[in-house]
């Protein structure tokens, strides 16, 4: 695959073969963001797990201290008291049948995130087919699926991630923007990784970590120890 220059010029800042500590691999992923926009900073992380068995299956939610530098819209399912809720925690829509056939009808799909009450989950099963492939069907695991819709979309503004492992065996998963301080990509590192530690299944055996690798939207890959985090 042919690589462009800024890319090749950034595979000379690193070796690929070193484990680095989170600091410099950092350091290094910042220095080889070299698009002119405010590339995402994302962290990849192969686990030992075998995806097919359902009791090997990684998935949860995390909210990140610093954010993940992106403006999220969040559409909520509620009627009542709890659709109030919602505008007054700063929901970008709100709505029942109305967002569903708009979805429907429209193709619409300028929202990020979806959460509902659980009395709303029939209204929201019909478009289930449609919401689903795109990752945004309200799921009671990662908390989408609430009465407490106040703090659910608090949380979603503030920075709250999902992590969840692919076929694949890998979980990818946002920790911030280019212009972060690198601080604050460390301490959101650490925040997710402790996460994705403490969500290791029982049935998991042998080395469950088995290589992070940190990079930038159009960067390379800069490979963390993952010694640093069992």
């Amino acid at each position: 695959m042919k690589r462009g220059k800024n890319y090749q010029d950034s595979q000379k800042l690193y070796d690929k073969n070193t484990l680095y500590e989170t600091t410099q691999a950092i350091d290094l992923v910042l220095q080889t963001a070299k698009a002119k926009f405010d590339e995402t900073i994302e962290l990849s992380v192969r686990l030992g797990v075998d995806p097919r068995h359902a009791d090997q299956q990684v998935r949860g939610t995390v909210v990140l201290p610093n954010g993940t530098g992106k403006e999220v819209k969040i559409l909520v399912f509620a009627r009542g008291d709890k659709a109030q809720e919602a505008r007054d925690a700063g929901a970008d829509y709100v709505g029942e049948m109305d967002m569903v056939e708009k979805i429907q009808k429209e193709n619409w799909f300028d929202f990020d995130v979806c959460i509902a009450t659980p009395d709303m989950m029939g209204v929201v099963g019909r478009i289930g087919r449609i919401l689903g492939p795109k990752g945004l069907m309200p799921n009671p695991k990662s908390g989408t699926v609430t009465m407490d819709i106040g703090k659910a979309v608090q949380e979603s503004k503030s920075g709250k991630v999902e992590y969840r492992v692919d076929r694949t065996a890998i979980i990818h998963c946002p920790v911030g923007k280019k212009s972060f301080e690198p601080a604050k990509l460390q301490e959101n590192i650490d925040t997710l990784m402790t996460a994705i530690v403490r969500a290791r299944p029982a049935s998991a055996k042998g080395q469950y970590l088995r290589s992070i690798v940190v990079s930038s939207t159009m960067g390379p890959g800069i490979k963390l120890n993952p010694a640093n985090f069992q």
